[in-house]
């Protein structure tokens, strides 16, 4: 079952509120002694999240299907960067990162109840309510597995959302009345914690055709006073991209960031798409942000505005706290 991600969550009676974990979808299977996580994309977890498969295995009831969230904490806040890692071919590695950043399934939907019967046709009222009895009867004593918060009153998911102290990825807003729609997202709204930052532009990269800005590259400044690359953001139109390149390459100078600086050619991307101009640090940006995780905006920026009123050194890190 898929969220549609808007603007604003619908209210009424008609409405459930959950957080949204910041981690890997995992639809977890239990049959006798067999187990399986299943990611969003319908490939198996299993291997990568050796923890959970003990979890769930320790569950005194032996045929279910639960929907949930994987994820990682490092001092009481969910690290992406840390999930990631589990993605790993070495077994031997999966093997010391289960023990050292173990993952949590958090659960927020039951498929498949304990007898064995299958209940994703029945509403979403009702499954909670099965899957509150289940959590009660069978997870209190398991410290990976836990069932997430919900409510049925809107202004207390509004306050999730603005309570800087929960680092929630946002709220998801479900359907009382509807059962459980596969691959659909009439059922399910998703509401994301969007955030924005000032960053000085240390470079930009030429689009991969014609002699225009692509993306510009955005930095922030360290404690030491050094310019680390950060992320980007390439929301222009082409009229727009035009007019900014003039300005940009009158600014060509090395050497751009004096930190952590854009990456080289990867398997992902050619000489042409990773290379980069430079820039003189005049240049101050505002843009929109979802996640920030391992020093790096994990996904593109949108850019709101240029920001002339501030000095490129006073965007850094701090602000993002």
């Amino acid at each position: 079952m898929e969220a549609l991600l808007v603007k604003e969550i619908s209210t009424g009676k008609n409405w459930q509120y959950e957080p949204k974990w910041d981690g890997f979808r995992c639809i977890a299977f239990r049959d006798g002694k067999t187990v399986e996580l299943q990611s969003k994309s319908g490939q198996s977890l299993r291997r990568y999240f050796p923890e959970i498969v003990e979890a769930v295995l320790k569950i005194k009831a032996t045929r279910f299907v639960i929907d949930g969230e994987l994820i990682i904490t490092i001092r009481g806040e969910p690290s992406f960067d840390d999930l990631l890692q589990r993605i790993h071919p070495a077994a031997s590695r999966v093997t010391k990162l289960s023990r050292e950043t173990p993952a949590r399934l958090i659960v927020f939907d039951l498929l498949v109840d304990e007898p064995g019967t299958a209940i994703f046709e029945e509403p979403l009222v009702n499954r909670r309510q099965k899957l509150e009895r289940f959590a009660k009867k069978y997870l209190p004593k398991n410290a990976t597995i836990e069932l997430s918060p919900k409510t049925l009153d809107a202004s207390m998911a509004f306050n999730w959302l603005s309570d800087s102290s929960v680092r929630l990825d946002g709220v998801i807003a479900k359907r009382l009345d509807l059962s459980y729609r596969s691959g659909e997202r009439d059922g399910m709204q998703k509401v994301k914690n969007l955030r924005t930052a000032d960053c000085v532009i240390g470079g930009f990269r030429y689009a991969s055709r014609g002699k225009v800005a692509g993306s510009l590259l955005l930095g922030l400044y360290d404690e030491d006073g050094l310019l680390h690359h950060v992320g980007f953001t390439s929301s222009f139109s082409e009229a727009e991209k035009k007019e900014l390149t003039k300005k940009l390459e009158a600014l060509v100078k090395p050497p751009g960031f004096t930190g952590n600086k854009p990456g080289g050619p990867s398997r992902w991307s050619t000489k042409k798409t990773s290379e980069w101009e430079p820039l003189a640090t005049k240049l101050v940006a505002e843009v929109q942000y979802d996640h920030f995780t391992g020093g790096r905006f994990r996904h593109g920026t949108r850019f709101l505005r240029w920001r002339p009123d501030k000095k490129p050194k006073q965007c850094g890190f701090d602000q993002l706290k």
